[in-house]
Parts: structure tokens; sequence; C-alpha cells
């Protein structure tokens, strides 16, 4: 598995906040008003990457040599997995909350405090969700061994034979 690269993480941002400003432009050009994300879902990006560090840790203990179990190493690649997934959708909520915020800041009615906080906090913990995904993929990778080789290296018994 890869390891998460900033160009990934500026893509879903800069989709994320595409969408967060169309969105209330469409909003506001149909007459409704603003989108404003519940005061929940800062919340809830917290703890999803308090929720993906603490399944990381044993992880890392394990392959540290510091826990006392061995760990599945489905259960390693599912975890590592999560804080990719994560530090991805960190980044489109991020990214979203901004789109919110710019939509709201260049408008020439002053935005009400409740509504321009809750965007605020939506991008603030979608950058937490960012920093807590990359630091959980980082306590999933194992070191890599001085015997391990890529296919189709020196070692015959890789090359495929063709009679």
């Amino acid at each position: 598995m890869k390891r998460t690269g900033p160009g990934i993480l500026i893509v879903a941002a800069v989709l994320g906040a595409a969408a967060g400003f169309v969105l209330d432009q469409i909003l506001t050009g149909s007459g409704h008003p603003t989108f404003t994300p519940s005061v929940s879902l800062p919340i809830l990006l917290v703890l999803v990457g308090a929720l993906v560090i603490a399944l990381s840790i044993p992880i890392r203990r394990a392959t540290r040599g510091t826990g006392a179990a061995i760990v599945n190493p489905f259960r390693a690649l599912r975890t590592a997995m999560l804080a990719k997934a994560s530090s991805i959708v960190g980044a489109a909520l991020g990214g979203f909350g901004v789109g919110l915020a710019i939509f709201l800041l260049t408008r020439p009615a002053e935005p009400s405090v409740g509504s321009l906080g809750a965007v605020i906090a939506t991008a603030v913990c979608g950058g937490a969700l960012i920093a807590a995904g990359l630091v959980a993929e980082h306590l999933c990778t194992i070191r890599k061994d001085d015997d391990d080789e890529q296919p189709g290296g020196d070692d015959p018994g890789l090359e495929p034979h063709g009679h």
C-alpha cells in the first residue's frame, strides 16, 4: 500500500472547497438560506480522528515489539486503509468548510457568528482529521526487512520461466 501523498489531499481539498462554494451559490440563487453544517460535524470529525489513532497504536506496538499480542495482518491493513480514507475525507470536508467560509465572507451582508463559527470549526476539524489519518497511517507502517526484494530482482526463483 502506498502512503497518502500531498497530491490526493490537495485535490480532495480543492474539490471540497469548490463543492461548498457552489452549493451555497446555488442555494442563495434559488432563494434558500446558505448551508450551515451542524455543530456535531466538527465533534464527529475529531472523534473519528481519535478512533483512528487509537486503532493504530496496538499495531505500532506489535510491529515494534513492545506489544504483548501479535496483530492480525488483515486488521493492520484495514486500519491503514481507514487511516488513508480518513485523511482524504478530512481534506474533502475541510475544503468544503473553506468553500462555505469563502462564500460567506465574500457576500456584502455580514454572516452570523453561529454559522461562520460552525463553518470554521468544520474546516479546522477537517484539518485535524487529515493529521490524525496521516499519523495513524505512519503508525501502521512496518519497517522494511533487509531480505525484502523486489519481484524480478536477482532471485532466479521469482522470474517466470518460459518453456
